[in-house]
């Protein structure tokens, strides 16, 4: 049995008392109080979440741009410094292998963020298409640390704690900066659908950043978060994750993003890509909304006139807009206000097909 990792800031988490889980070889927290409590302090004031257990892989070099344009649908040697972008990356058949942001800190220095459970995969594929070119990949997860607080108080609650001017960090942008002497890269990116701020910083700070985070989050109603309430966040913000929503069955264009496939490039994959971009195989994702209080789940079948046509891929009884909400996979043309059935533990529920997401944070 393989032992399981630990983030740097496991300790802090078992002494708050986290309800901790096994997540893509990690022990991580599901949650600290109540799921719905971590929920809404992220809709109404903020949240604090532990992500180290996210791949982090170092691409520098030379060739590091040329590298990632070879091994991602977009191009991120078309990057700004500073700014960050969310991509996907393929086999040579289109499948989607992951989802990930890519950061570019300068002309030969760049930040691959890969979901945990793919860490390897994306390592493996990075290395392998940067081969031939003056690049080096590394993988730094174990070495570093990476927390996120998120919600409409973010900025007001790190502002007094970091030396960037969070006013002018647009989305998707990056900085480097300090907390409490800690080095830390900071960007205005999130998986919750609020305004938010992810910072990466090495594992020796790591605690130092997120008790910092907690004494200065605490008087605007901010708390740690664990994944039950990040699943749920993301769900009502209409982001895919891999293993639901995305998988190597599911190329970009049959979930929504096609807009981050760019063409125009030379990457593994791209001539899937082109032909499916020309004969598009039907399937896609839809948003579902339905009334009273039973989820459908993931596996649930959607169902029109008595015959299938998809599978619901993510559901929940959405906390902030008190109904269920689910995403599907579905491979029959539909139209928003459609009604739908969806077979929930054996029992047929009319859902309707609503535009994602289903929630939108307030302007």
């Amino acid at each position: 049995m393989t032992e399981e990792l630990l983030t740097p800031l496991h300790a802090e988490h078992v002494a708050a008392g986290a309800t901790l889980t096994s997540f893509a070889g990690w022990r991580m927290p599901l949650r600290y109080g109540g799921d719905l409590a971590e929920h809404h302090a992220v809709r109404t004031a903020a949240g604090l979440f532990d992500l180290s257990h996210m791949g982090q892989i170092e691409v520098t070099g030379p060739d590091a741009a040329a590298a990632l344009d070879r091994a991602l649908v977009s191009a991120p040697s078309r990057l700004a410094d500073g700014r960050a972008r969310y991509t996907v990356v393929v086999d040579e058949d289109g499948g989607i292998l992951d989802d990930l942001i890519v950061y570019r800190f300068a002309a030969d220095d760049f930040l691959v963020v890969a979901n945990a459970a793919n860490r390897i995969t994306v390592l493996d594929a990075l290395t392998v298409r940067s081969e031939g070119l003056q690049t080096s990949v590394v993988d730094r997860t174990p070495h570093r640390a990476l927390v996120a607080v998120q919600g409409p108080r973010a900025a007001e609650i790190l502002q007094p704690l970091v030396d960037v001017d969070l006013a002018g960090l647009r989305y998707y942008a990056s900085a480097h900066g300090r907390v409490e002497g800690v080095p830390v890269m900071l960007a205005r990116t999130g998986y919750t659908g609020e305004d938010g701020f992810e910072l990466a910083v090495p594992a020796d700070g790591a605690v130092t950043v997120w008790r910092q985070l907690l004494e200065a989050g605490e008087p605007a109603g901010l708390v740690p978060a664990g994944l039950a309430a990040r699943d749920t966040l993301r769900l009502e913000a209409g982001m895919a994750l891999y293993g639901n929503e995305l998988t190597t069955a599911t190329t970009p264009y049959e979930v929504g993003l096609g807009r981050v496939v760019q063409l125009d490039h030379d990457f593994v994959g791209r001539d899937a890509l082109a032909a499916r971009a020309e004969q598009p195989s039907g399937v896609h994702l839809v948003g579902l909304a339905g009334t009273g209080r039973r989820a459908a789940r993931a596996g649930s079948t959607v169902l029109r006139d008595g015959e299938a046509i998809g599978t619901v891929t993510s559901g929940v009884l959405s906390p902030t807009l008190g109904h269920p909400v689910a995403i599907a996979r579905v491979s029959a043309p539909t139209e928003v206000g459609e009604v739908l059935d969806v077979d929930v533990r054996g029992t047929s529920q009319p859902m309707t097909v609503v535009e994602l997401p289903f929630y939108t944070r307030p302007a």
